[in-house]
């Protein structure tokens, strides 16, 4: 169950990935010439190509090519959290509410599922992964860097990514009231209205199981190395991670 709740969080954030996956197919059929003169044109300037290649896992072509599908998104070089949300809720027609349907992984639930999602909270949760700054925006390179973790990216450092994701106010821990705002935004995200209908107490299950796999000293939080080791141990967190390959 702990698996189940993970794997739909990295399903999530593949949404996000998927998305820019096709802003950068898209980018790729443009004349690539005026690739640097957009670099200079926008009201914040990412850093220079080559300083972003040094830190990335992106050679400075396909920098380039985000950095316009970035730039078309967002003309000023700036995404706010409404504007994220207004670009993820694109996941989901008519608002970020509409009937859908995917495949769960997850030990209790195998089947085609049908629900009414709502991913603006989960997104909420999203946009402040990518915000490593903290000042309420994310700039292309805070993006490049994140999401050149999730796509190219060590094992470990996938799974760091994901617990920072969890560990909402940034203090090194994750603790059982933060696990239950991802449940319950995971949970309005991939569908309330399910069938068979999932029972009302499904989230605080996820949040019992994730600390009966995760909470190994049993004293309330969980640890970035409790963390990883626990993912490392089970075999559907592990797959879930192999989501992001070959993306792009």
């Amino acid at each position: 169950m702990m698996a189940g709740c993970t794997t739909r969080c990295q399903q999530g954030v593949l949404k996000l990935v998927q998305y820019v996956q096709r802003l950068f197919s898209a980018s790729l059929a443009k004349d690539k010439t005026d690739d640097e003169l957009e670099m200079t044109t926008v009201c914040h300037r990412p850093e220079a190509l080559e300083q972003l290649e040094s830190q990335t896992n992106f050679c400075k072509q396909e920098l380039q090519i985000l950095y316009r599908g970035f730039k078309n998104e967002c003309p000023s070089g700036v995404v706010n959290e409404e504007t994220f949300k207004h670009i993820y809720a694109q996941f989901f027609p008519h608002g970020g509410k509409s009937l859908c349907h995917h495949s769960c992984f997850s030990h209790w639930c195998h089947h085609i599922v049908f629900c009414f999602v709502d991913a603006s909270m989960y997104a909420h949760y999203l946009f402040n992964a990518f915000d490593t700054t903290k000042n309420g925006s994310i700039k292309f390179k805070d993006f490049v860097m994140g999401l050149s973790i999730l796509l190219r990216g060590t094992l470990r450092e996938k799974l760091e990514w994901t617990f920072h994701l969890y560990d909402i106010n940034r203090d090194g821990y994750i603790n059982r009231e933060e696990m239950t705002e991802i449940v319950k935004a995971i949970y309005d995200m991939m569908g309330k209205y399910t069938h068979p209908a999932l029972k009302g107490d499904v989230p605080q299950q996820h949040v019992d199981a994730f600390f009966q796999k995760m909470d190994k000293n049993k004293d309330g939080v969980v640890t970035l190395d409790e963390f990883v080791i626990a993912c490392q141990e089970d075999e559907i967190m592990m797959r879930s991670m192999q989501l992001f390959e070959n993306v792009m």
